[in-house]
Parts: structure tokens; C-alpha cells; sequence
């Protein structure tokens, strides 16, 4: 039983990756205040949670009665994630525009859309992690109380996202704009690297290509 925690919770942390998900973090919440940060974070959390979950209980039910093969959805994905890397890459930033002043020009709005994208998804519910939590709860495979347990492992990588990106906040105080605007081009590039991979394992699986 161990053993199988292990492994979902080293799975699941691959595919959340919430550490990958602290400079996209730091990169679009950058003009805002530390509590309008901290409501962003919450937020894409909670939403990521509750995508993740949805996914967790009908998402393959969703799939199938659609049509919808796994591998073009895991290669959509990635071109999405891909569209949004290349804005981190030649887009001005938002560590870099000074123009748009702190705390008061940030309504409740803006913090809701940046909570939701992009931070929840694609960063944090990636396509990748759709499909890990479907695959980890195959209904032809795994009972209802081990899907549950998937849940549970799921659900604490999470709270270790959220753990992180508060502690995000610490961090860009130290590296300043300037930093926080290099780390989001460098991580905007890997983003890309990952979306590619994606895009590529996802039409190699559907064309069956060795």
C-alpha cells in the first residue's frame, strides 16, 4: 500500500509539478499587492482542485461518451501550453510594466482571471495532470475506495503547491522585477520544451508510432 502511495504521489507531483509553477506565479502576479498575491494563490489552487477532481470522478466517462482518444486530448493540451509559454518568452511581462501601479488598479476581476489562467490551468491542472488523474482511476482497473485514495494523494500535493507559491511572494522580494522577469522568460522556454514533448507524446501515441 506504501508502495502505491508512493508511486501516485511521485507521479502526481510530476505531472502538478508545483515548483514549475512558482515563476509563472511570480511573473503574472508581480504588480499586485502581498494579500492580492496570496488571494491568487488560494484561488488557482482551489480551482485546479476542483478541475483535477472533476477529471478524477467522470473525466473518462466524459472522454468516451465524446469520442475523444486520451492521446489527441494530452496533444491539445500541449499546444495550448505552448501558445502560452511563447507569451512568456516575447510578451513585455508583467514584472516589467511599471506603468500599471500596485494594490488599487488590481480588481477583483483580474485577480479571478489570473487565478484561472494561468495559473490553474495550464500550470497547475496541465493536460498532463488531467490525464495522470484519469489513468490513476481507470474504472476497469481500481475500486472506488482506491480512487478515493488517489484523491487524498492528489489533494496533498496540492496543499504543497499552495505551500509553495505563498512562500513565492519571499522570493521575489529577494530577485526583485528585473529577476522575476528573467526567471519567467528562462521557465517560459522550458515551458515551451514541455509543451512540445507533450504535443509530440500525444500524436505518437494516437498514430501508434514507435
Amino acid at each position: 500500500m506504501l508502495s502505491i502511495l508512493a508511486t501516485q504521489f511521485v507521479i502526481l507531483w510530476a505531472v502538478i509539478d508545483p515548483v514549475g509553477s512558482v515563476p509563472i506565479y511570480l511573473s503574472q502576479t508581480s504588480h499586485m499587492s502581498a494579500k492580492q498575491k496570496r488571494r491568487v494563490a488560494v484561488k488557482a489552487v482551489a480551482i485546479a482542485f476542483a478541475i483535477l477532481l472533476f477529471f478524477l470522478i467522470v473525466g473518462q466517462i466524459l472522454l468516451e461518451a465524446m469520442q475523444i482518444p486520451l492521446p489527441a486530448f494530452q496533444a491539445a493540451g500541449g499546444l495550448v501550453l505552448l501558445l502560452f509559454s511563447l507569451t512568456m518568452i516575447f510578451g513585455e511581462g508583467k514584472p516589467g510594466q511599471e506603468a500599471k501601479m500596485l494594490s488599487e488598479d488590481v480588481d477583483k476581476a483580474e485577480i479571478a482571471a489570473t487565478a484561472v489562467y494561468p495559473l490553474a490551468v495550464p500550470s497547475i491542472a496541465s493536460p498532463g495532470a488531467m490525464m495522470a488523474v484519469v489513468m490513476l482511476t481507470d474504472n476497469n482497473r481500481y475500486a472506488i475506495a482506491e480512487q478515493a485514495v488517489t484523491a487524498g494523494v492528489m489533494f496533498v500535493v496540492l496543499v504543497a503547491t499552495l505551500v509553495l507559491l505563498l512562500g513565492a511572494n519571499v522570493i521575489h522580494k529577494v530577485i526583485g522585477n528585473v529577476g522575476a522577469s528573467i526567471i519567467s522568460r528562462v521557465m517560459g522556454l522550458i515551458l515551451a520544451s514541455v509543451a512540445v514533448a507533450n504535443l509530440l507524446e500525444g500524436i505518437q501515441k494516437f498514430y501508434h508510432l514507435s
